[in-house]
């Protein structure tokens, strides 16, 4: 049995480090710069296989050295790429700036994971074979509700990260288990800037909600409970 299935993006990070990031029309002198595998769905499979989880990934990476290093990633990290599809576009990737400051700008050009709208044929037999499917809004949105439809009828749980930020269907939170957006997502969501009073406004929802406050920790709330932190 496979213990869990990600259905998410596979991005590389290209990543150039500067003092200042530039302004409109202005060129600035970076000091490094790194290429970086990343993506939602590929964070999630490499850090799930890293906790000891048995990991399968479904997505996509194009014809070209980006796929054949991000696939080659996951499988080091010890992530099943059996249903990572190789498509005839160009592997997603991330555009990134990070100034000295900490604060970052980023462009993201979906690519492959623009191709991820529909489960590939074996896709739900793996959701099926799973203890939980974990979820990302990086790829095309109606390839996240087949993934959690096909969980829900096949009685797995499903774990939805809400990133980036969207207005999420009826019928994707009614087949969720689990929600684990950040505060500002979590706000985004309900309108509610308190992650307290997000996190009980998302129960009408789903039944359990994990909101992630950086570097203090998080919020855990589910119906018929008290959140705790």
């Amino acid at each position: 049995m496979t213990d869990i299935v990600v259905l998410g993006s596979t991005n590389m990070d290209l990543v150039a480090y500067v003092a200042r990031a530039p302004r409109r029309g202005e060129t600035v002198t970076g000091r490094e710069f790194r290429t970086i595998p990343g993506g939602k769905g590929a964070n999630q499979a490499t850090a799930a296989a890293h906790a000891g989880g048995l990991v399968s990934l479904i997505g996509a990476v194009g014809h070209d050295s980006f796929g054949a290093r991000l696939r080659s990633t996951l499988e080091h990290a010890g992530v099943n790429t059996d249903h990572l599809r190789t498509v005839e576009f160009p592997s997603g990737t991330a555009h990134i700036v990070v100034d000295d400051e900490g604060g970052n700008a980023i462009v993201v050009v979906p690519g492959a994971n623009g191709t991820v709208d529909h489960l590939a044929p074996g896709d739900e037999a793996l959701i099926a074979s799973a203890s939980a499917l974990l979820l990302q809004l990086e790829i095309p949105l109606p390839a996240v509700v087949a993934g959690a439809r096909a969980a829900r009828a096949h009685g797995v749980r499903t774990i939805l990260t809400p990133s980036p930020a969207q207005p999420l269907p009826p019928e994707l939170l009614a087949a969720t288990d689990l929600l684990v957006p950040n505060e500002h997502e979590a706000a985004a969501l309900t309108g509610r800037a308190d992650p307290r009073e997000a996190a009980t406004a998302l129960l009408d929802a789903v039944p359990e909600v994990v909101v992630t406050l950086g570097a203090s920790g998080s919020l855990y709330a589910a119906r018929g409970a008290e959140p705790f932190t």
